[in-house]
């Protein structure tokens, strides 16, 4: 008929309006496509990491900065032969590097472990035992919060009210007699 509305070519009344880069199921361009693809490859458990910003969030930076300079220091007329000051320089600085790096490579694996199972305990109790039990007890005092307003508006409104009008005729005068 004439006075129908115009349809799509499908039959339909109406067609979703199609966007530049085309639908996020169905791109239009090569680009988005390919996009797409490699965020849909790309997983959080294999991510990069960045090997030279090991924080970069900077968590440790007032913690674990500690130089031969924050710990060892000789105060003006006493310093000791330079040799000994430069060898002892060279011998905390390397061993706190490479034990360091001994400790992370006995203990980290197993530290990464323990606190990988300690964050996977915090999260399940996160998202499945105290957010619905805050959510259920919302609800709950919800309910009776509504039952409790009604009390006091029913009770205590009245006998407010009543207290508030019989002080109100009240008048004071202060005078001062000399």
């Amino acid at each position: 008929p004439a006075s129908s509305p115009p349809s799509s070519p499908q039959g339909f009344l109406y067609t979703a309006p199609i966007r530049e880069q085309g639908n996020i199921y169905k791109p239009n361009n090569k680009m988005m496509a390919d996009e797409l693809s490699e965020k849909a490859v790309h997983d959080v458990h294999t991510k990069e990491i960045d090997l030279v910003n090991r924080d970069p969030k900077h968590l440790n930076d007032d913690v674990v900065k500690i130089d031969f300079e924050d710990v060892i220091a000789e105060p003006e007329g006493t310093h000791s032969f330079d040799g000994i000051w430069k060898a002892s320089f060279t011998t905390f600085t390397v061993t706190k590097y490479w034990f360091y790096r001994l400790l992370s490579a006995i203990f980290g694996i197993p530290m990464a472990l323990i606190w990988g199972i300690y964050f996977a305990i915090l999260s399940f109790l996160h998202i499945w035992a105290v957010v619905p039990c805050i959510r259920s007890y919302l609800i709950e005092i919800q309910c009776i919060s509504r039952v409790y307003s009604i009390c006091i508006h029913t009770f205590c409104d009245p006998l407010f009210e009543a207290v508030g009008k019989m002080f109100s005729s009240i008048r004071f005068t202060v005078r001062k007699e000399i």
